[in-house]
This record gives C-alpha cells, sequence and structure tokens, in this order.
C-alpha cells in the first residue's frame, strides 16, 4: 500500500476480550472552518469572540426574501485543500439543503454538498514512527454552512442563541473507515491539521472549535478488515458508532479506547451494538448515548433551490496550484536530503511552517546539523520553556546564524555561544558587537594557552599519572584550563596541547 513511499504499513491495534481479540476500525470526519474574513454566503464577519450575535446578516438570520451568495474565496479554499490532499476536483458541484430543527439553526435546514462535493477522493500519509506509515483514504470534502451555538449556563432558567458562527464555511473532510486504532486517529488529525496550516486554509484552533471532528468507531475480529478491503463489503466491519464534537487529540484517543471497550464487552456478552450518535465526558472518561444515527433520508436532503450549480474552470484551478506552498512531506525530504538531517529532526522543524522557515534562514551558508541543532535544542527547548511560538522569539534567525557564524569562524566556542545566546535572548544586540564589545573571544593565542596547561600540568602530579594510565582521562585538563581561561580558550587548542604535554598518543 506504500511501496512508493519505502514506508510499511503499521500493524493494527488488537484489544483481547474475554473471550477473543477484536480489532478497531476508525474512520473520521472532520469539520475545519474555512479561513476566511467573511461567511460562506454573506459578507458578516468570522471574528472569533465578538459581542454575542454582532457578526450577523439578514441572510444568516433567515430574514425572509433574504438569498444566499457563494463566497468566491471560501470555494478556493476549499480547491486548495483538495489540491493538499492529493484529491480529485470537482468543476461541478451542487448545494444541497439538510433540513433539521434545532434553536441555533434558524433557516431549519443547513446548506451542505451531500450529492456534488466540490472535492473527491484523495489522501494523507500519516507517520506513526521511523520508516512506519499509515496511508488514510480521504472520500471527499465538502463545503457546508455552521450553526450557531445555544448557550445554556447564563441563566439555569433559560437557553440562549449566538448565531455568530450561523453561516461561518466549514470544509467537511471525510476519511475512508482506514484508521486502525486511537494513536492513528489522533495522528492523523495531527497530520491533517499540520497540512491545513501549511496551506493557510484553516487556523486549526481546536480550542475555539475551527477544527474539530466526529469519530466512527466499530470493531471486528482480526482478517475481516483485510476482507472489507478485498471486496468493499461493509458486513465484514461490526456496527459503527460516530462520537460527535471532539476537539482534543487527547480524548478522541481516550474516547476511541472507552468506546472500542464498550462495543466488545456488549458483543462479548451476546448482545448487539446499536448503531448511534455518542457524546464523550471527559470527567468520567465515557461515551454516552446521544440520539439514534440519523440516515441521509431522515433529513430529507433535497438540491437548495438558492444556488445554482458551481461550475469552476480547470484554468482557475490550475492558477490555484501554481500558489501552493511546499507542504510537510515535501519538505521533511528536503530538508533530510539538502541538510543532512535525521528524519526525527527533519520532523521537529517541518512541523510548522513558521518553524521550518525559521530554520532555513538560521541554515542559509551554513552547517545545516549545527544549524539544526542550534534551533532545536537552544531556541524551541527556550521557546517551550517560556510558553513562546517561534513569531515571539526574542532571537531573530539573523541573530541565531550570526552566533553559528563566530562558532564557524573560531571567534567563540561552544560554551561562550551559549553565553552569548542568553544575552541576545535577554538583552538583544548584534552577536559580534556584543562579542567584541564584552571581551567574549575565545582565546587562540597558544603561548597563554600553554602557560594554562604547563601551570595545571605541575600543579597536578597524581593526575598526571592517572592520565598516562589512562588517555580517557586527559579530559579533566582541558576542563581545568578551559575553567582557568573563562572558557575562552579554544577546546581544539587546548585538547591537541594536552595531549602532547602528556605524551599521549606517541
Amino acid at each position: 500500500m506504500l511501496d512508493h513511499l519505502a514506508y510499511r504499513t503499521p500493524e493494527p491495534k488488537v484489544i483481547a476480550g474475554a473471550k477473543a481479540d477484536w480489532e478497531l476500525v476508525i474512520g473520521l470526519e472532520v469539520h475545519a472552518q474555512v479561513a476566511s474574513n467573511a461567511k460562506l454566503f454573506s459578507g458578516a464577519s468570522t471574528t472569533f469572540g465578538s459581542e454575542p450575535n454582532a457578526n450577523v446578516a439578514f441572510v444568516d438570520a433567515a430574514m425572509p426574501g433574504m438569498l444566499p451568495v457563494i463566497n468566491e474565496f471560501c470555494v478556493a479554499q476549499a480547491v486548495r485543500t483538495g489540491l493538499g490532499l492529493k484529491a480529485q476536483i470537482n468543476l461541478t458541484s451542487a448545494f444541497d439543503r439538510k433540513n433539521y430543527f434545532y434553536p441555533d439553526l434558524p433557516q431549519g435546514y443547513q446548506i451542505s454538498q451531500l450529492y456534488h462535493p466540490i472535492v473527491g477522493e484523495g489522501e494523507i500519509i500519516v507517520d506513526m514512527g521511523p520508516g512506519i506509515a499509515r496511508r488514510v483514504r480521504i472520500e471527499r470534502i465538502h463545503l457546508e454552512q455552521d450553526a450557531g451555538k445555544s448557550i445554556h449556563d447564563m441563566d439555569p432558567n433559560m437557553s440562549f442563541v449566538d448565531l455568530n458562527r450561523t453561516g461561518v464555511a466549514l470544509m467537511e473532510i471525510v476519511s475512508r473507515p482506514d484508521i486502525r486504532g486511537p494513536e492513528e486517529a489522533a495522528a492523523y488529525v495531527g497530520k491533517l491539521r499540520q497540512i491545513l496550516r501549511y496551506l493557510g486554509t484553516c487556523d486549526g484552533n481546536m480550542q475555539n472549535g475551527n477544527l474539530r471532528c466526529d469519530v466512527n468507531v466499530s470493531i471486528c475480529r482480526p482478517g475481516a478488515y483485510e476482507k472489507f478491503i478485498e471486496t468493499g463489503d461493509f458486513s465484514y466491519l461490526g456496527i459503527r458508532c460516530e462520537i460527535k464534537n471532539m476537539n482534543s487529540m487527547r480524548f478522541i484517543q481516550q474516547a476511541i479506547d472507552y468506546e472500542a471497550r464498550r462495543q466488545i464487552a456488549i458483543v462479548e456478552d451476546g448482545g448487539a451494538v446499536v448503531q448511534e450518535t455518542r457524546l464523550y465526558d471527559p470527567d468520567r472518561g465515557e461515551t454516552r448515548s446521544m440520539r439514534s444515527k440519523e440516515e441521509a433520508h431522515d433529513y430529507r436532503y433535497f438540491p437548495c433551490p438558492d444556488l445554482l450549480p458551481l461550475e469552476i474552470e480547470q484554468a482557475w484551478v490550475d492558477d490555484i496550484a501554481a500558489t501552493m506552498p511546499e507542504l510537510p512531506d515535501a519538505k521533511k525530504a528536503r530538508f533530510v536530503a539538502d541538510f543532512g538531517l535525521t528524519e526525527y529532526d527533519a520532523g521537529v522543524l517541518t512541523a510548522e511552517a513558521e518553524n521550518a522557515a525559521f530554520f532555513e534562514a538560521v541554515a542559509a551558508g551554513r552547517d545545516g546539523k549545527q544549524a539544526a541543532n542550534w534551533v532545536i535544542n537552544e531556541l524551541f527547548g527556550r521557546l517551550n520553556k517560556q510558553g513562546l511560538a517561534i513569531a515571539d522569539s526574542p532571537v531573530s534567525a539573523a541573530q541565531l546564524g550570526g552566533v553559528l557564524d563566530l562558532i564557524g569562524a573560531g571567534e567563540i566556542s561552544g560554551k561562550i555561544a551559549k553565553d552569548l545566546f542568553e544575552i541576545l535572548w535577554t538583552e538583544g544586540g548584534d552577536p559580534a558587537q556584543i562579542v567584541e564589545a564584552r571581551g567574549m573571544k575565545q582565546v587562540t593565542d597558544t603561548g597563554a594557552i600553554e602557560t594554562a596547561v604547563d601551570a595545571i600540568i605541575a600543579a597536578n602530579p597524581a593526575q598526571v599519572e592517572k592520565a598516562r594510565a589512562n588517555p580517557k582521562l586527559a579530559g579533566w585538563f582541558t576542563g581545568q584550563v578551559l575553567k582557568a581561561t573563562g572558557g575562552k580558550a579554544n577546546p581544539a587548542v587546548v585538547n591537541e596541547m594536552v595531549a602532547r604535554k602528556l605524551g599521549l598518543g606517541e
């Protein structure tokens, strides 16, 4: 399945029941809010955190006579997402009405795309460890409008409705049931989020609900999934239950694990799993029934009479394709090839597009491995410790690159470089000027170094004998010399001189 990437497919998650082993089959429907300043069918703002009902146009509130007008930019964002997932772009698509009644849906229907979505089949490659990946097929991506929000905690006797989200454009990204375990499900959502953020089509903010998913879980006996893949016959898979509105990687894993064990217990006890929609309660760590699972006919879908079929031109799609950024997998492979990085380091550096751009600016014309070590260990370590994003880094790429230039020129040692990094972090400034002004250049004068080496050797005859018996102990003298010179002595020069003075290697 993954031969073209030289990856092997991970084994499915196996859960041992009381009577038999079971495997999981998981499919996800991810709802990604389109990164757009205006809604799908109106010019109302999509700004998060506005006062309730501040971002509502007449069409959002279902005022009589108000007709939807498609937002071309949202369509372009959906096409861009499809291209990023190597998916088929449908030049003709159409909108349908999904009919249901709820207080936060003023129209009494949601405009969606059931029959003719804008994007067809694609795929995502989900890394699951060195040389291991799962290929998850994308069934479709369709555009739809979000509903509003019901608020129940302002007054115990009343419920309120905020229509700010009503009409906000969503991309529903539907996977095939190819995911085989809780960790894979979380990794899939993480990889999809990464791609969307690289593309700029969704900010991926799960806390604000801008990226959330419905998780479909079923169980089957070992070997049944392979029969399903061969035949396409869903009867080989167990009855699925859908867990709604998951917006946390950790909760996704917990909910899947609980739901799988719940279904196993039912089946092994002689019962039958009921197809239904469930909610996850993170406080109790369990799923609970919400409602019976609806089928398409329950929503009485029919083509939206207010919107003509959406027709786009291949030339327009090609123009969007021409502006596509380098995506995570390609960037990771390039970092490994061009900079000689390990796959792990390349993965860390390409996790976010901003991080990758920072690294490339640091590494430009310099040693890639050294640049990666400084960015990952020193910069990222400090950012994580202080809870800062790369955009808020007190040390710029140019400043960090300047530190590496000073190391490469032999003007400062690694230890001095760390002291310099601390100054840059807290005070800022130009690295070269700081080193010059504060006398931080490492000592390369062999005469001065030799004097220090001779003094340390003369003062420690017992340690001399130990080092001559075990050359590995010669590092003690190097450390003492560096300490005596305030860390300014060139370590390479010190090592060579200590070895010569002690008669090592002769």
